[in-house]
């Protein structure tokens, strides 16, 4: 197993192009099987230890998967049963399910097993798994020309009516990932759609998923994420690369010898109507490890090593200035209007967030001669750049070539967006980041990681990896000013 940090993110369609690929040079979909369920079996049995296995499989590649799983751990001496939901599919199905020796008990039957493995549906799927209905084979005769498709294919299936006292899938599911003691998905769990993270039913929140062959959309967005559990990464032997990757954590500079103060990055952070939101800002850039911080508003108080002065034109023309923060606490009456142009015209590398999104172009960024980062929330993200129902990775994509600008689109499933299609995705977030002032303190911490002269994209990420190490290091019911607080350990574990 594989742990899933830097690793590439394919959407369904890539990842079925990675494996056509692999198949082209002579690797057949029977082999790639072999090598996925022999790798699920390897996994498994170094979590299952002597407990019997359940492994559910469904009428298409992931539930051949399963079968192949199941043979191999039978054959490593470990008691395995098999559920279906019904006979298998496609060729390469049909060939692992002759290869299992073993008797098939049907889903609805199945009685619950201290491990349990999902290999019902994984990756691909379009529609609900009904709840009030269980599924059936489409037989049509487009089903012929289906029979070969690669691993991960959706699979067309038709809905009958549960007969009466008959449990749905989703119910049999839940029921006996309940029972169990460790409930394993394989790839997804079932219900989940690839792509946009959408749940198009309700599974169980399982205890890990293993994804085959790379990581998909689904184990990072919201809210499908957060039915995968742990998440660990198989080889089953087929190149991925993608311009979408898991944020990883950040290689940062230190200081040497030689270093002073204007060296580390120096960051001007501009206040406005809520002094409250630039003090955290200006905080979290401290503790991130800015060298100098000024803060140019109505502000006081401690830390006295925080420098204030008053907004101006000269204070703002200071050459020094690495990362330029405006939008914490700003307002967005006609006097913050002037200070959001002003940070627009002064040259410096901007970091706009809060208020500033509300009143801001996009357009209006778009000439900019100087990196700019954007950090919206989802309500600032549809004020600046519509609503959509597509996806999150292809809104912040889109919205980051609009605006020439790295977008990082905040949130539980924070996704960071630069202008040339790279994308970074964060693991799950605490929720208890769900607290006011939070995203004041991740805009100090990129305007640090901006300041010390990273690549805009590197220093978005690395701003992201600190603020959510931060409140991991925190642990419940934590405040703002915790936050800014913990970002100095988050720094010092690098």
């Amino acid at each position: 197993m594989i742990g899933i940090e830097g690793q590439p993110v394919l959407t369904a369609a890539e990842m079925r192009a990675a494996e056509d690929a692999v198949i082209a040079t002579g690797v057949s979909v029977e082999m790639l099987m072999e090598r996925a369920g022999t790798a699920i079996a390897g996994a498994v049995r170094r979590l299952a230890g002597a407990n019997e296995v359940l492994i559910l499989c469904g009428p298409g590649n992931n539930g051949g998967d399963g079968y192949v799983a199941a043979r191999v751990l039978a054959e490593m001496g470990i008691a395995v049963r098999v559920a279906a939901l019904s006979e298998p599919k496609t060729d390469a199905a049909k060939s692992a399910r002759a290869g299992w020796l073993g008797p098939v008990e049907t889903l609805a039957a199945a009685k619950p097993a201290p491990i349990l493995v999902d290999a019902l549906f994984g990756t691909g799927l379009t529609r609900p798994l009904d709840a009030s209905t269980t599924p059936t084979l489409n037989r049509s005769p487009a089903d012929a020309g289906a029979q070969s498709k690669p691993l991960g294919t959706p699979l067309e299936l038709s809905w009958a009516p549960a007969s009466a006292g008959e449990r749905s899938v989703v119910e049999c599911l839940h029921s006996l990932a309940n029972a169990a003691q460790l409930s394993i998905a394989i790839d997804l769990p079932s219900g989940l759609a690839t792509d946009s993270g959408r749940a198009l039913s309700t599974p169980p929140v399982f205890d890990l998923t293993l994804a085959l062959g790379a990581i998909k959309p689904a184990h990072l967005l919201q809210p499908a994420a957060r039915y995968c559990g742990q998440i660990h990464l198989l080889d089953i032997g087929v190149p991925t690369v993608s311009q979408a990757e898991v944020l990883k954590t950040p290689s940062l500079p230190t200081p040497g010898p030689d270093s002073h103060k204007y060296t580390r990055g120096m960051v001007a952070i501009i206040a406005g109507t809520m002094s409250g939101a630039s003090d955290l800002a200006a905080l979290a850039a401290m503790r991130a490890g800015a060298g100098y911080v000024t803060l140019l508003g109505d502000s006081e108080g401690p830390p006295h090593a925080l420098v204030r002065m008053p907004f101006s034109d000269y204070a703002l023309a200071n050459e020094r200035i690495g990362a330029l923060v405006i939008g914490p606490g700003l307002g967005r009456d006609d006097a913050a209007k002037a200070r959001l142009e002003a940070a627009l015209t002064s040259g410096h590398p901007l970091i706009i967030d809060g208020d500033a999104l509300r009143l801001l172009d996009p357009d209006r960024i778009k000439a900019l001669d100087v990196p700019v980062i954007l950090t919206p929330h989802s309500g600032e993200f549809d004020v600046l750049f519509g609503k959509s129902n597509a996806d999150k990775i292809t809104r912040a994509r889109e919205a980051a070539t609009r605006a020439n600008a790295i977008v990082v689109f905040k949130g539980a499933d924070t996704v960071i967006a630069a202008p040339d299609g790279r994308v970074r995705i964060a693991p799950g977030a605490s929720d208890w980041l769900s607290t006011a002032g939070t995203g004041d303190v991740l805009a100090g911490a990129i305007g640090a990681m901006l300041a010390a002269r990273l690549d805009p994209l590197d220093a978005a990420c690395a701003g992201v990896w600190l603020h959510g190490d931060a409140a991991r290091r925190l642990g419940a019911a934590f405040i703002a000013d915790d936050l800014a607080e913990a970002l100095r350990s988050a720094r010092a574990s690098l």
